[in-house]
Parts: C-alpha cells; sequence; structure tokens
C-alpha cells in the first residue's frame, strides 16, 4: 500500500522523521486517493433512473455520452389555464390545463450539449432538438461564469437566486403538463460531456485532481457517471472496466494494465532476515474462490441508455455467482469482453508468489510489473513488507489483455422521434354540420404539422384586428389538411359530380384519404371544406408525395351550392372531423367582421395567424329551393318554393322539417323589365304575382329571414309568359 510504500522510503532515506512523514504522505494517498476505508460504496446503475429533488442527493459527474435524470433543483407551483367553449344556447364547457417552470441538474461537471429528453419514457426532445410538447428551454452548460437564469431571478428576486456555478442544469419554463396527466414528469437527459470516448485513465485523473494517472492505451468508454461514497470506489471501477491495477509513482498512483516495461527479478542473491537463503514460494488459491459466474450490468449506448447485462462463465465446477456494476455505457460486446477479463482474472490470480529480496530492491512499489527469472509470464507487485534490510515482496499474476468478443444487448423498443414541424393552420366559420341550429356564429379552427410527431397546439384569439389576444386553450386533435392544386369546375349540388376532379396535396406525407361508398356517403363520410364550400368525395387516389386526387363528387353540401363556382388553386382544403375541430363561439355583434387567430406548437419559433371573415353563414337561414311558377286564367302567376331548415338535414317522413327560426318571413324583391325594384315580405313560402308583373316580366330574388339576417337569393327571372327560368 502507498503508507508502506513511503514509510519505508522515508525510514531508509530520512531515518525515524523520514518515516514518519513518509507514513503521513501514504496514509492521505491512502484515504483519500485509492483506499478510503470503512463502508465505502461505488456508483450503481439504478441511481441514473430515477429523478429525485431531495437535499443532499449527489449530483453525478458526467464523462462522454450518458443518459441521466438529474436533481430537480428549482420548480415553481402548478400554474393553472383555464378555457371556455360554448355559451350562448350550447353547453358551456371550461377546460383546464397545467403548466410548470423548473430547473433539473444534470452533472457536476461542464458538459457540451443535452440531445434527446425522454420524459416519463416519452421522447420530450427528439434527437433533432425538437420539442414534442410546448415549453421553454435554456442550457447551462456548467461553467464557472455562467450568469443566473432570469425566470429563477423573477422568481426569488436577483440577490436570493444562485447561478449554480459549476453545475450544469436546464430549465424548462411553462412546461405544458397535459401530455403527463397534468403533473411533473419524471425526466431522463441525453448528456454529451466530451467530445467522444473518453478513457478510463483520464477520468481517474480528472476525478483525483491529478493524483491518479494512467499509461497510455486506456480503455475507452463512450460514457460515465462518476458518484458514489469514495473515490477509491470510483478508481476501483474504473481500474476494473481497464482489465487494470494501480501502482505508485513520485506523484501519486498510476492506472496500469496489460503487458509493458517490466523489472526482473532473479533468484540469485535472495535471502532471509535471518540471513540464510529463502527461495521463492508459490501457491495456488482453491478454485472455490472463484465465482462459477459473472455478471456485469451496464448501460447500453445502442438501446437508448437502458441496462444491460452480459454474463461470463468459466469451466469447471463452482455454484458461486458474482455480480458487477459498472455505470458506464459501453457496446454489448464491449461488456461481455470485460466480463470475461474480470472472470480470467480471478481465477489467474489465485496463483501468488512470494520473494525474499535485498534493501537494494526498495525501489519496488505496489503495482510495479515484474518478470521472475525461470517463470514464464508477467507479474505486478501485490504487497511488500521490510524487516531487517530484507525485502519479502508478494507477486500476481498479470493477465493477458483480452480479445474482444461480439455479444447482443436484445432488442429495444424506443418511442418513435417524430418530427413534430411546424404548425398549419385554418380558420373558418363552420358552416351547419349537425342537426342543432347554433344561436351564435360558431368559428371552426383546424390544425396540423408538417411532421408526423405534431400534436397540438395553443390558440389565442382577437377580435379587434390583433390589438389585444385572449387565451382560448388549444387546438383539437390533428386535422387532415393542405391546399388545392387543380380547382373543380363549378356543377349543381342536385347530380352526383363524375365529370370534375380535386387535386390536393396534404400537409404531410403521413396523411392518408380513404374511398367511401354511396351509403358512406349518406351518412357524412369524406366531406372535406374546400375553399367556400362544402364537398363529399367518393373516390380518394393516392399521387405520390402527399398528394390525391378526388373524385365522385357531391356537391354544395350544407347549404354551400353558392360556393361551387369559385374555386381556385391555392385554396385550402380541410377534412372536416369533429374530432379535429376546434369550435369556438363568437358574438353575434361580430357578424361583417373578422377575427384572427393565432396558434403555436412545439416546433413553432413563432406563432402562425391567419385570418377568418365573420359572414354569419352558421347562424343565417338557408336559401330556398325548388321554386314553382303556376299562371292563373285570371293572368296572375302563383310563386311557391320550399325552405331548408338549419335544424333538419333528414327528410322525416310525415312532417315538415322544424323551422329552424324564430317566426317564418320570406323577403321577395321583384324586380319588373324596364322597372323599380319593390321589396315584399310574407310569412308563407309562396306569392301571388299580380298581372303587370307577368305581362312585363320581371327578376325575383327569393330570400327567407331570420334571426341575425337573411338567407342567400334563391334567383329565377319571370318571362313575360309567367314561366320561371
Amino acid at each position: 500500500m502507498a503508507t508502506l510504500v513511503l514509510t519505508a522510503a522515508g525510514t531508509m532515506l530520512g531515518g525515524p522523521v523520514g518515516g514518519a512523514i513518509g507514513a503521513t504522505l501514504g496514509g492521505t494517498i491512502d484515504r483519500e486517493v485509492l483506499f478510503k476505508p470503512g463502508g465505502r460504496e461505488g456508483p450503481r446503475l439504478t441511481e441514473l433512473a430515477v429523478q429525485t429533488s431531495s437535499y443532499g442527493t449527489q449530483i453525478p459527474r458526467l464523462f462522454g455520452a450518458m443518459r441521466v435524470a438529474g436533481s430537480v433543483i428549482w420548480a415553481t407551483d402548478l400554474i393553472e389555464h383555464r378555457s371556455t367553449s360554448g355559451g350562448k344556447g350550447q353547453p358551456r364547457t371550461t377546460s383546464y390545463g397545467y403548466t410548470v417552470s423548473l430547473a433539473v441538474a444534470l452533472s457536476g461537471r461542464p458538459i457540451r450539449s443535452v440531445g434527446r429528453i425522454w420524459a416519463d419514457g416519452k421522447l420530450l426532445r427528439g434527437a433533432a432538438g425538437d420539442f414534442k410538447v410546448r415549453t421553454g428551454y435554456r442550457l447551462y452548460h456548467g461553467r464557472e461564469g455562467q450568469p443566473v437564469d432570469p425566470l429563477i431571478a423573477a422568481a426569488e428576486g436577483a440577490d436570493n437566486a444562485p447561478a449554480y456555478r459549476g453545475v450544469a442544469y436546464a430549465v424548462f419554463e411553462d412546461l405544458d403538463l397535459a401530455e403527463y396527466g397534468n403533473r411533473i414528469p419524471s425526466m431522463t437527459f441525453e448528456i454529451f460531456a466530451d467530445e467522444g470516448a473518453v478513457a478510463a485513465a483520464d477520468i481517474a485523473a480528472e476525478l483525483s485532481g491529478g493524483l491518479v494517472s494512467g499509461e497510455s492505451g486506456s480503455v475507452p468508454l463512450e460514457g460515465f457517471s462518476a458518484q458514489g461514497a469514495s473515490l477509491r470506489a470510483v478508481a476501483e471501477t474504473l481500474a476494473g472496466a481497464a482489465n487494470g491495477w494501480f501502482g505508485f509513482v513520485d506523484t501519486g498512483a498510476r492506472m496500469r494494465h496489460g503487458a509493458g516495461d517490466a523489472i526482473p527479478l532473479s533468484d540469485d542473491g535472495m535471502r532471509s532476515a535471518r540471513g540464510g537463503a529463502d527461495p521463492a514460494g508459490r501457491s495456488i488459491a482453491s478454485i472455490d474462490g472463484v465465482p462459477r459466474s459473472l455478471s456485469l450490468t451496464h448501460y447500453d449506448a445502442a438501446r437508448d441508455y437502458q441496462a444491460g447485462l452480459q454474463r461470463a462463465v468459466r469451466p469447471g465446477a463452482g455454484i458461486r455467482e458474482a455480480r458487477l456494476e459498472l455505470p458506464a455505457a459501453i457496446s454489448a460486446g464491449s461488456a461481455r469482453t470485460i466480463a470475461q477479463a474480470a472472470l480470467a482474472r480471478l481465477d489467474r490470480e489465485r496463483e501468488r508468489r512470494t520473494l525474499t529480496l535485498g534493501w537494494e530492491a526498495i525501489g519496488l512499489s505496489p503495482g510495479t510489473r515484474v518478470t521472475v527469472n525461470g517463470t514464464p509470464g508477467l507479474w505486478r507487485v501485490d504487497r511488500w513488507s521490510l524487516e531487517a534490510m530484507v525485502l519479502r515482496v508478494e507477486l500476481l499474476r498479470i493477465t493477458a489483455a483480452p480479445l474482444p468478443v461480439s455479444a447482443s444487448g436484445g432488442r429495444v423498443l424506443s418511442p418513435p422521434d417524430l418530427r413534430v414541424g411546424d404548425t398549419v393552420l385554418q380558420a373558418f366559420e363552420l358552416p351547419l354540420l349537425d342537426e342543432a341550429a347554433v344561436a351564435v356564429p360558431r368559428l371552426g379552427v383546424a390544425a396540423a404539422g408538417t411532421g408526423s410527431g405534431w400534436r397540438s397546439a395553443g390558440l389565442l384569439l382577437s377580435t379587434d384586428g390583433g390589438g389585444r389576444w385572449g387565451d382560448i386553450g388549444a387546438t383539437a386533435l390533428p386535422a387532415v389538411l393542405g391546399t388545392v392544386d387543380v380547382a373543380p369546375g363549378s356543377a349543381p349540388a342536385s347530380l352526383i359530380d363524375h365529370i370534375n376532379h380535386i387535386d390536393v396535396t396534404l400537409a404531410q406525407a403521413g396523411m392518408t384519404l380513404a374511398d367511401a361508398d354511396d351509403l358512406a356517403l349518406d351518412g357524412g363520410a369524406n366531406l372535406a371544406l374546400i375553399g367556400e364550400e362544402l364537398v363529399q368525395f367518393g373516390s380518394a387516389t393516392a399521387l405520390g408525395e402527399g398528394q390525391w386526387r378526388l373524385a365522385t363528387l357531391w356537391r354544395g353540401r350544407r347549404g354551400t351550392e353558392d360556393a361551387s363556382g369559385d374555386h381556385q388553386a391555392g385554396e385550402p382544403f380541410v377534412l372536416i372531423d369533429g374530432d379535429t375541430l376546434r369550435t369556438i363561439d363568437l358574438a353575434a355583434s361580430l357578424i361583417g367582421g373578422e377575427v384572427h387567430v393565432l396558434a403555436q406548437g412545439a416546433g413553432d419559433s413563432e406563432g402562425v395567424s391567419t385570418v377568418a371573415p365573420v359572414t354569419g353563414r352558421s347562424v343565417l337561414p338557408l336559401s330556398p329551393v325548388h321554386p314553382e311558377a303556376l299562371r292563373h286564367a285570371d293572368g296572375t302567376t302563383s310563386l311557391k318554393w320550399i325552405r331548408r331548415s338549419r335544424s333538419g338535414w333528414r327528410w322525416i317522413d310525415g312532417v315538415d322539417a322544424p323551422l329552424g327560426e324564430e317566426a317564418e318571413r320570406y323577403r321577395l324583391t321583384i324586380t319588373p323589365t324596364g322597372g323599380d325594384a319593390r321589396v315584399v315580405e310574407v310569412s308563407e313560402p309562396g306569392y301571388l304575382l299580380s298581372s303587370e308583373d307577368r305581362l312585363s316580366g320581371c327578376a325575383i330574388a327569393i330570400r327567407q329571414v331570420g334571426t341575425f339576417g337573411t338567407s342567400s337569393p334563391l334567383e329565377l327571372q319571370l318571362s313575360p309568359a309567367g314561366e320561371s327560368q
């Protein structure tokens, strides 16, 4: 041991005083560097798996690439966010969301960067640096000059906020907790502390402040987490990983491994303390002291740094099993190689030789490589003692460097690292989609992302042109939307359109469309908003690269036939689905104006906004249909039409459709040929034209009058003969 070495050397060089000094120095190295006595415990794998927030918890010093849970060192209370939808005649729904801000200590030494972040086992941050949920994020690398985080300073006060200098930590600001059951998730971080692998000897040297050095060629580790009860335990763990041992030099300890320069020792001149000859002794311990198998647990970088286990088995008898924990990121093959080398070393070190040498050999120190004359192989000095100028040296055989072996770490089921991408947003006044008439204008918001990992985005609404914004919660599930490449021509709503087709490009390649038969279409399937027209499609053909061709079109659905002739390329396409539409009720006073909607998802550096006109389409009555003109013998003409209802889209046998308005009223604008227009209001779906109107011919526009305005017109031209066109 170091105490023995320095005590003996000090006595030889300086007498009793020198011996005392040597003992003191040797004891210091013993206690503080390698051989700290009593109850030591090295680093364990389980210490990296669970995130903690307890005072006194060790912060590991990370090397290379590792995955670590970290310790929560600062956090706010949960922040509640409330949004309300519905009301004004519709059920009112209040939704609550929660966010939190927190800081997590990662490493007790500086790091280069953070890669992936997992929360409750799911990816919170991908390998490309994209976050899967909304959050602010800042990383402090552990430099001695790093500043105080502004969020912590604002919450705690500038004089009370620590900068945690020398500690690498991450700060999350307003982390959305919806994906984690509205609680703080357990997070783990992929840390890149150094560029590339780090040699075990270099790790030991940094941890010991330079008291421990290493020989060249030390085994590289992809990553290592240094923590535990003593430096000795960590150093021994590193030496075991390198199939090495420690020797002592003038500057401290040196990690040695494998073959190298060796000091030759000879049997000639050996003598005992009594002055007589003392031949070399050799002993071999029982094989029962060597485990039959040895298991090594480690972190497997190829399996997202999950714990792996490799097992080495020696031939022969025995029932003992041993287990080693190596808190290092290594491959399965490297772990198997280390396990086999450790088991072989235990077997070889059963053989021990004892030599007695003259005092001139006092330069030998524990850990020195030697050869023995007449005995093959390399040996290392395990210990020695000096008595009456005779040096008694105990040697252990050095095992050869292990040959690398291959091994499989097994399969890993990693959470998919799906790119979130940018948010694509569409907002529109929602045409009537169900049987219940709404009492106020209703806005529909559909959103998705250009990446398949997009989940949702926060929403803000402005009714004053962007001057003030109000939080309205979040989007619904990702919608299927895109843009129109080839727009359809005009077609009647009363016939299936087999002539036109629509080509659309969806927002991302993972979106799909499907065919639907007539029965499914009659039930409302494949309803899409194209520009201002609602269209159903029976055929959807993939053209590649996210482009689809839609055919077998049912046009002008839900009273939107007036928009069938206004299409152009570049207009939006939105597949209507109640689960993917966020509906927002607006004030009736906004009819005739517009609203601004802003969305910001996890992948957006800035918010995405759009403007939606509020025309009142969702609360206005539908235009009448099926006009008839019947000429009478007295020269008058009877006009009749059929009203449509916002409250009844299906044909109910035996009864008329529900009215859907406060009262039944119609407004007719009659413009005789060459004359002035006049306006007439009636309370039933019919009107009697005078003979003068018939003789001159006239243009007639019929509108149903509702609570918030009139419908679009049913237009017809009455010829002098009394026939409608």
